[in-house]
Parts: structure tokens; C-alpha cells; sequence
């Protein structure tokens, strides 16, 4: 069984920032495709909802993973970090075996 992932209030809080400061409503969709220094990496960007999205929501504002996506995202946490660095969406995922040190690319 696949256990959906779950977002934060302060990843919710932020997209509700990011929507007040645009023009239209747009969904966080967190995506899985292969690729980056350990096999896959993390797409996050601003979409619509789609046919067989999972959508998550809170605060008004929404998290959309697609089908193909959702079994490497089960039972993940989606948050948002403020540091000194930079302010960044991070994904805690217990399916990952290893990721690299950017955090936005993982081995399974």
C-alpha cells in the first residue's frame, strides 16, 4: 500500500505566499524523474492539477503529485527551510537509500 506523502503547514504557508504574489492560483507539484548524480531527482514547480494527480491540501493552497511519481513519494514529508543559504521546498523521503548533499537528487 502506497501512503501518500504530507506536506507541512510551513510549506503550505509558503505557497500561499508565493500564490498572494502572482496573478492566479497555482498548485506546488512535486515530481520524480531520473536523473541527477544519484539516479533520481526532485522537479518541483508551479502547475495545475491533472488527470490522476493526488492532490493534497491545506491553507487554501495545494500539493499535486502524479501517479507515476507517487510510489517514490510514499509517506514522504514536503516542507519548506529558510537558511542562511537560501529558502528551498525539501523533501524527507524514508525511500530514499542515499542522497546527494544539494538534497534534490536520491538513490533507491
Amino acid at each position: 500500500m502506497t501512503l501518500p506523502p504530507k506536506v507541512t503547514e510551513r510549506a503550505f504557508q509558503r505557497i500561499a505566499e508565493i500564490n498572494a504574489s502572482s496573478t492566479g492560483q497555482k498548485a506546488l507539484r512535486v515530481a520524480v524523474e531520473g536523473g541527477g548524480c544519484s539516479g533520481f531527482q526532485y522537479e518541483i514547480t508551479l502547475d495545475e492539477p491533472g488527470d490522476g494527480d493526488l492532490v493534497l491540501e491545506g491553507q487554501g493552497q495545494k500539493v499535486v503529485v502524479d501517479e507515476v511519481s507517487l510510489p517514490f513519494l510514499s509517506n514522504a514529508v514536503i516542507d519548506f527551510s529558510e537558511e542562511l543559504i537560501g529558502a528551498r521546498f525539501v523533501i524527507e523521503n524514508p525511500n530514499a537509500a542515499s542522497s546527494c548533499g544539494c538534497g534534490t537528487s536520491f538513490s533507491m
